[in-house]
């Protein structure tokens, strides 16, 4: 099967696109919101990409060759989370992409620290990163991949939640985090060769979560800001 119909096979789904969420600006880098920045830069840099900013695009963006030389374009949006659906929307608009080639990387408070979720379709789920990318491109079908963040235990109020996710790792999440970036890029690269059905049939039962139930669930907070 070639390149191209394999991108096009309706049973294959082989992404073009790789976007990962977050919020631009020196203060936001590194936090738990940004994780799907974090994995856009880990691609790149596996992948000897360069990412440059381009104002049509309304964010980062690069072109280069995944395995198998796949030609593949690495995007972060630099319209704040809740406007993320333009960038995606000018990138796919200008290189005629279809939906279900864009895959979405971004963070999910609904999953513990160390876990990863592919699927090909789906809702928001309560992101407004993904409100606005579904919000542009007219429908939920189109993979993505949740990287969990973990939840702040014992704070149901909003503003909490805000401040979780806008904080850092701890230092034990931290290392936790850096073996959860070498897994997403491996399960991109096998979605690249082998199509996103294949990865999440291998990673989405990963877990990187420590046994010890008293797993610190540290984080310094940062001022609310888009989320």
């Amino acid at each position: 099967m070639t390149a191209n119909a394999s991108a096009t096979s309706p049973s294959l789904v082989i992404p073009q696109l790789i976007v990962g969420l977050g919020n631009p600006g020196s203060k936001y880098d590194q936090t738990r919101h940004n994780i799907g920045f974090a994995a856009i830069d880990a691609l790149a840099d596996r992948w000897q990409i360069s990412l440059s900013e381009n104002r049509r695009f309304q964010g980062y963006i690069g072109e280069g060759w995944g395995p198998q030389q796949r030609k593949v374009r690495l995007l972060k949006p630099q319209t704040y989370m809740n406007a993320s659906g333009q960038s995606i929307r000018a990138v796919t608009d200008w290189f005629k992409l279809p939906p279900q080639s864009v895959l979405v990387v971004y963070d999910d408070m609904d999953l513990p620290v160390g876990r990863l979720r592919l699927r090909l379709a789906g809702s928001a789920g309560g992101h407004n990163g993904m409100k606005s990318t579904i919000a542009h491109l007219g429908t939920q079908d189109f993979p993505r991949l949740r990287i969990g963040i973990g939840a702040p235990k014992g704070r149901p109020v909003e503003r909490d939640a805000v401040s979780h996710v806008l904080g850092h790792f701890s230092a034990a999440e931290t290392a936790i985090m850096n073996q959860v970036l070498e897994q997403v890029v491996a399960a991109i690269a096998l979605s690249l060769t082998e199509g996103v059905a294949k990865a999440m049939s291998l990673y989405n039962s990963l877990s990187l979560v420590p046994n010890s139930p008293d797993f610190p669930d540290q984080h310094s907070q940062s001022e609310p800001a888009s989320v």
